[in-house]
């Protein structure tokens, strides 16, 4: 007696649809939608801008250790 039944959502929904139509509910879906979309390709995004980041960041320490070589190289040499 405690839960819900299929029954009291059934009617629950029938009163959402009398009282904002279809047209309203069908615009709030596709607004929630878009919402939930956009907020997906943020967050790609942003994890694509950590993803650049990273691979310049280990591409500028790889520059630093090959300086850091030759110079060792050439310290040998003299």
């Amino acid at each position: 007696m405690g839960g819900i039944s299929i029954w009291q959502l059934l009617i629950v929904a029938l009163i959402v649809v009398l009282l904002f139509g279809t047209k309203k509910l069908r615009s709030l879906g596709g607004d929630l939608g878009g919402a939930v979309k956009g907020f997906k390709s943020a967050m790609s995004s942003e994890e694509e801008k950590k993803a650049i980041e990273d691979s310049a960041s280990e591409k500028t320490a790889q520059t630093e250790e090959k300086k850091t070589e030759s110079k060792d190289k050439d310290k040998e040499q003299v």
